[in-house]
């Protein structure tokens, strides 16, 4: 397994600034950049990497090798030896067309020799948790499913997913990875503490929350963030909510805000909610998120077997970046110490992250985490 990768800071790539990667015959090129970065580099690298399936989305910044980078193209080309790639497209017809979106793509994967999935998905119009739900059913909860929701640097308003056509801004791809050699491995950790009291949920529909405790969702949530809320939806990233169960247990996700309704009175949230279960606020300081990112780089380095030269990458929620301000670097400096020098960074700031929480456990959409897929190939 080889991993090359650059980090493009002109507005127009060109072939000639891919050169480097393609000496490698990669078989999977990944490329996240901001919206602009994305768009104008999506033909040059459909041009050096006919041969290669090619797959990201745009981000709320980027992250690479350097650190992170705001208005990037973060392209990172890998050639597998013996493992084998497949790719698979659809698009997505509303919010409502998430779970089927799902079975669509998974149904479109060989199911013979699956070992693991990763996934990229537009940010703003989906339901996350459907989605995943949709691919399970096909492909069971024994199969990896990995990746993330793009973003557009905070605005919420329109992101965009590369694919072997190019870019959309209302398609789904994910990579299907197959072969006995592969090593995958994966990790998911937040850092953040709720307050405040648990709110009844008591009247939701999917992943739109009307009610809590018999009050507009939307004027529960306005008074706790006082002055914050004249920045809704950006400022919900800096209080995201703690999902919890009937009997008030925690159950380990976390929701980010994607929308309001004022006339309604409802928050949209990044996915689907318990109707029986309570949410509680929560907040972070820099240090927390980053004790989290590093718990959720040893998680990963624990599932490995053969540890050896390989690719992590890294997927954050944009709220982490806007807590952590100009001290954001801390937590990619926190997961490359615990790799050391084996493993390529590469990823971005995203609307969802999209991992399991455990070996043991299907994966889950979660908001707010630092999530991190190693993948490596044995001898």
């Amino acid at each position: 397994m080889k991993v090359s990768q650059v980090v493009i800071r002109n507005a127009n790539p060109s072939v000639s600034d891919l050169a480097a990667l393609a000496a490698i015959n990669p078989g999977l090129v990944l490329a996240f950049g901001s919206v602009e970065a994305l768009k104008g580099g999506a033909t040059a690298i459909a041009a050096a990497f006919a041969g290669a399936h090619r797959v990201g989305c745009s981000t709320a910044g980027e992250i690479s090798q350097d650190g992170v980078d705001d208005g990037t193209l973060v392209v990172t080309a890998v050639q597998f030896d013996q493992i084998q790639v497949e790719q698979v497209s659809t698009t997505l017809d509303g919010m409502d067309d998430s779970f089927a979106a799902g079975k669509r793509l998974a149904s479109g994967l060989a199911q013979e020799g699956l070992r693991a999935v990763l996934i990229f998905g537009q940010g703003v119009a989906i339901n996350g948790s459907a989605l995943l739900s949709g691919m399970t059913e096909v492909v069971g909860a024994g199969i990896p499913i990995t990746g993330g929701l793009a973003g557009d640097g905070g605005a919420f308003q329109q992101t965009w997913v590369l694919d072997d056509t190019g870019v959309s801004s209302n398609r789904l791809v994910c990579i299907g990875l197959y072969g006995d050699k592969l090593e995958f491995s994966h990790g998911s950790f937040g850092g953040w503490s709720p307050f405040g009291p648990a709110r009844k949920v008591t009247r939701c529909e999917n992943n739109v929350l009307y009610e809590l405790d018999g009050e507009s969702a939307l004027q529960v949530y306005k008074k706790y963030l006082g002055e914050h809320a004249k920045g809704l939806p950006a400022s919900g990233l800096l209080f995201p909510f703690a999902m919890l169960g009937s009997d008030h247990s925690e159950v380990g996700l976390i929701r980010t805000i994607l929308g309001v309704d004022e006339a309604a009175g409802s928050l949209t949230l990044a996915g689907e909610i318990d109707p029986n279960g309570y949410l509680k606020l929560m907040h972070a300081n820099t240090d927390a998120l980053v004790d989290g990112a590093e718990a959720a780089a040893q998680a990963a380095v624990k599932m490995q077997n053969h540890p050896g030269q390989g690719l992590a990458l890294l997927v954050s929620c944009v709220g982490r970046k806007l807590v952590m301000g100009g001290r954001v670097d801390e937590e990619v400096e926190a997961v490359a110490d615990v790799f050391g020098t084996g493993a390529t960074l590469a990823g971005f700031y995203s609307y969802g992250e999209i991992s399991p929480f455990t070996k043991a456990v299907e994966c889950k959409l979660h908001n707010q985490t630092m999530t991190i897929t190693y993948m490596s190939e044995s001898d």
